[in-house]
């Protein structure tokens, strides 16, 4: 197989472009730097597409090993047709690949290969063949191959041991079995009973049938799970005439031969024994592997809103992790995430003491000027919100408060990382540090948390857990790498993400940092151990020194291109000052005016990365996210007793499932707009539409407070 041929086909791609960014690639370049630094040769590839790439290279690459093992074991077996070889050769999938190969493997004793011991395989030679006539009845012919001694007493046990390995021979064919397989993948449906006792969250599928082409990728994870705790019993059916009525027609060549019966007895027994459980087999690891794939899918642009989420820079917030008991641990953090001060108070039951919390968190309000008040959606958090939008009333400082998604951080709170950040808190204190921080920047403190931990899957234990920490990984490099990165500030949990700087090399970052100092410019980052010129290479672009002397050192512009971006600069008569000061808004447009074409054979770059460098130099130090939608912040508390059909409201998208959305609108409980209540335009899937993250305009349907629903609709809204 011509592999960058077929990448080309699969992928819609050039194949001169795919051969130098599968090169890139084999050299050992990360992704993010591929897509953002080497966008000359892939045509601008983003990381998506890249690794996409990736993956079907390593997959066709796995399929061409597979390929070369296979034929050179059926080689060494003296087994090695042109035919073979040509099958092999047009095989595009390993299960193809493999139907080629299962007549030539070793197999544990069958029927067929007793019969076969027993000297049988003449007698099945003679019947497959099924000539108009034969010297003899069928009946007469089996007689010359009773042998007491290899157990077959009469021609009756002769003829059952070649029908065994007819029916075997017929389960070998790759041709059979890959047409069985389509018709089954059409044809079939799902069933499912139940089995186990009472109902269950898995009643829908109780007397459940579904065709196996049109399952979506949630119900397949639900019935697999309803099958492990043994509620359900599913089975793979297909109507026998379709399989059978192929076979027949393929195999009995002369229905009006003597043989022909027991060939078609063959065939029924070859089918119902052999072929169909291993297909079915088959068709439920292809159907859990696709709808695993498609939840990882989801998953991983769920968690890329979620990363990317506007940050909301400049505000000293007050965290609040909210508890009975224990009580509500704050934490007061300034504009950089430094925690000046931290408390607890007790307004929730059992204990009540309004006054005293009043009391705590007024006066941390105005000692350290808190702007905002991040509260965790968890335990005891309506009681807590009931609290602060009282107390927020009551003062007149102009401060709001916005609902934070808890989800993952227990998990950090607990952590060996958070140990060693906050030593001297307890897990709750640092959780309450952790709220703040996600609504300060999102990105940086959730990249602290295992990505599976952050509540944006679904069915996420069901899928294979390394694809799934693959997936999720990239995305959060995405992330991290689209944003940038200060290296004077990040934790190494953020700087680990970086392209080209593992744990070890994050790790050395903060250890040379507080050392030796803040960095002063991007050369430096070579003097940190376990960081040479490769690293250096991968990594530079996205690390950030803000107090470096020079500019450029605090944008995204590549240490590779600062000759490039300085040439330019001198083009059009300006300084490196110039970029400080905010003085090149013009040159966007001198640099068309002049032909992006001569200015890049000027400067020395191609016209991606000249458009990038102008970027870069129009506003240094810029964030990507800073565009998005901001976090909402509310004054008021509501309660899902406020909610009355028709009424409208702004919620932020928490998570996005296959049949819906879960939409925070500030009542505790998140309401979800199904997929049919998104848009007056059919849609196949709700991330058409939405994305976690999103703000959106929403009109209550119906509430019900006993089971604590709350249905949405978004049509007629934004």
């Amino acid at each position: 197989m011509d592999i960058i041929k077929a990448l080309s086909e699969e992928l819609s791609l050039d194949e001169a472009r795919l051969t130098k960014t599968v090169e890139l690639i084999d050299e050992g370049n990360t992704i993010p730097f591929i897509a953002r630094y080497r966008k000359e040769v892939t045509g601008s590839m983003d990381d998506t597409t890249l690794r996409t790439l990736f993956d079907r290279l390593t997959y066709l690459r796995s399929l061409e090993d597979r390929r070369a093992e296979v034929r050179a074991n059926i080689e060494a077996q003296g087994k090695l047709t042109p035919e073979i070889e040509a099958a092999l050769a047009a095989a595009k999938i390993l299960a193809e690949i493999e139907d080629i190969w299962r007549p030539f493997k070793q197999k544990k004793r069958t029927r067929a290969s007793m019969a076969r011991e027993r000297g049988l395989e003449g007698l099945a030679e003679l019947i497959f063949v099924q000539e108009d006539t034969y010297d003899a009845t069928i009946e007469e012919l089996a007689l010359a191959y009773v042998d007491a001694e290899k157990e077959v007493p009469d021609a009756a046990a002769a003829i059952a041991g070649a029908c065994d390995i007819i029916a075997e021979d017929i389960s070998d064919d790759a041709a059979l079995r890959g047409e069985i397989r389509e018709l089954t993948r059409e044809y079939a449906t799902l069933k499912c009973v139940q089995i186990g006792e009472g109902d269950s969250v898995y009643s829908m599928y109780y007397n459940f049938e579904e065709n196996v082409k049109s399952l979506p990728s949630h119900r397949v994870l639900a019935i697999n799970r309803g099958e492990k705790e043994e509620i359900l019993r599913v089975s793979v059916h297909l109507s026998q005439d379709i399989p059978l009525n192929y076979l027949y027609a393929s195999v009995v060549t002369n229905p009006r031969s003597p043989a022909a019966k027991y060939v078609a007895r063959a065939v029924v027994d070859g089918y119902e024994r052999l072929i169909a459980p291993s297909i079915e087999r088959e068709i439920r690891a292809e159907l859990t592997d696709n709808a695993g794939e498609g939840a990882i899918k989801l998953f991983a642009d769920n968690l890329e809103h979620v990363l990317m989420q506007a940050p909301l820079k400049g505000s000293c917030v007050l965290g609040l992790d909210p508890g009975y008991r224990t009580g509500c641990k704050l934490a007061v953090v300034d504009k950089t995430g430094r925690v000046l001060d931290t408390a607890v108070i007790y307004p929730t039951k059992p204990h009540e003491r309004i006054e005293d919390a009043k009391k705590i968190v007024k006066g941390l309000i105005r000692r350290h000027g808190v702007n905002v008040i991040a509260i965790g959606n968890g335990t005891a958090s309506k009681e807590s919100e009931i609290f602060i939008a009282g107390l927020l009333r009551e003062i007149p400082e102009e401060v709001r408060y916005a609902m934070v998604s808890e989800a993952g951080a227990s998990v950090y709170s607990a952590s060996q990382l958070a140990a060693d950040e906050f030593p001297d808190f307890d897990v709750t204190q640092r959780s309450a540090v952790s709220i703040a921080r996600r609504l300060q920047d999102p990105l940086a403190e959730l990249v602290k948390i295992d990505p599976k931990s952050i509540g944006v899957g679904q069915y996420q234990h069901d899928m294979k857990q390394s694809r799934l920490d693959e997936a999720l990984t990239g995305v959060v490099e995405g992330c991290v790498n689209r944003v940038g990165v200060d290296v004077n500030t990040a934790s190494h949990s953020l700087l680990s993400y970086v392209a080209g700087i593992n744990a070890t090399a994050a790790k050395n970052i903060v250890k040379y940092r507080e050392e030796h100092g803040e960095f002063t410019k991007r050369a430096q980052i070579l003097k940190v151990p376990r960081i040479g010129e490769r690293a250096y290479q991968q990594c530079a672009g996205f690390l950030r020194v803000s107090g470096s002397d020079e500019i450029l050192d605090n944008t995204g512009v590549h240490p590779e291109s600062y000759d490039a971006a300085r040439a330019l600069l001198a083009g059009f008569s300006y300084s490196e000052r110039d970029i400080r000061d905010g003085k090149l808004k013009e040159l966007r447009t001198a640099v068309e005016k002049r032909g992006i074409a001569k200015v890049c054979e000027e400067v020395g770059v191609g016209e991606p990365t000249l458009m990038d460098i102008i970027t870069e130099l129009e506003k240094p130090g810029r964030d990507v996210r800073e565009n998005l939608e901001k976090p909402i912040l509310r004054e008021d508390v509501m309660d899902m007793n406020d909610l009355q059909p028709g009424m409208k409201l702004r919620g932020v998208v928490r998570n996005v499932i296959d049949f819906g959305a879960f939409v925070d609108i500030g009542v505790h409980q998140d309401g979800l707009v199904h997929v049919s209540q998104m848009s007056s335009k059919f849609i196949k899937h709700p991330s058409e539409v939405v994305s976690a993250g999103d703000v959106v305009e929403v009109t209550v349907l119906s509430v019900d407070p006993v089971k604590g629903r709350i249905s949405l609709t978004m049509k007629g809204g934004k």
